[in-house]
């Protein structure tokens, strides 16, 4: 009996160590063209790949790349074109990595996210919709989400530990502008956003096709050891952005 009854809590532990792999999730993105001051962009088609992992996350694209490690109390965003990346601190003040250019821009920019009655199932998800509206300056974007709480992992984890970060650096919005996000329940299935800037609407898309619990590959959540870290963003950086 006392032998059956290890074997049953090895297979026990066994079954929790599977379960604490981390989870990957892939993300198609869809970005149509535009032309603007008599320049055109062609539509692009990029997939991320997305880690979540105990006090981690990683989101890997072709250009770039961010990593949160709050066992550190680090975020690095990474540019894969010239191979270098910047190590921030956590929480992060953006004036000591950002030009002082954007300063004014950090202060500018207001967000609004309204909840709405509306579902829609997306794969393999059940999702609600909420509409968000982002000012930044004389630019305005306006954002469908589709969330779902039926996800395999402790989206509310996510949400309050790693979301507020990742809108902050990504999209420069200072903390309280971030933390408006929060108020989506569930991970973000389906974004459908529509900015416009000087008069032209530039419309993108993505959304989550696969979430699977898996290990992730060796680095995954560490900058390249033979990329160059710099100590802020230069001017060059943020029109690459």
């Amino acid at each position: 009996m006392k032998k059956t009854l290890t074997i049953i809590l090895v297979l026990l532990a066994f079954a929790a160590f599977s379960f604490s792999a981390e989870v990957y999730i892939q993300q198609k993105t869809h970005t149509d063209a535009v032309e603007m001051m008599g320049q055109s962009q062609p539509a692009k088609d990029e997939i991320n790949h997305i880690w979540l992992a105990d006090n981690k996350m990683a989101t890997h694209g072709t250009e770039q790349s961010v990593i949160i490690d709050l066992n550190k109390n680090k975020m690095y965003m990474i540019n894969h074109q010239d191979k270098t990346y910047v190590e921030m601190d956590l929480p992060l003040d953006m004036s000591k990595y950002f030009p002082p250019q954007f300063a004014q821009m950090f202060g500018s920019m207001t967000v609004k996210v309204t909840p709405t009655s509306e579902t829609q199932k997306i794969g393999n998800w059940n999702c609600s919709g909420y509409d968000v509206a982002i000012t930044i300056m004389m630019m305005t974007t306006k954002q469908k989400i589709w969330a779902s709480t039926d996800v395999p992992f402790d989206w509310n984890m996510y949400s309050e530990k790693m979301l507020p970060k990742l809108i902050q650096g990504t999209m420069m919005l200072g903390e309280d502008s971030a933390k408006e996000f929060m108020k989506i329940k569930g991970f973000q299935i389906k974004t459908e956003s529509t900015m416009n800037m000087m008069g032209n609407d530039i419309k993108s898309t993505s959304e989550v096709v696969e979430i699977t619990k898996k290990n992730a590959p060796a680095g995954t959540f560490e900058p390249p050891s033979d990329y160059e870290k710099k100590d802020q963003f230069s001017m060059q950086d943020m029109q690459k952005r």
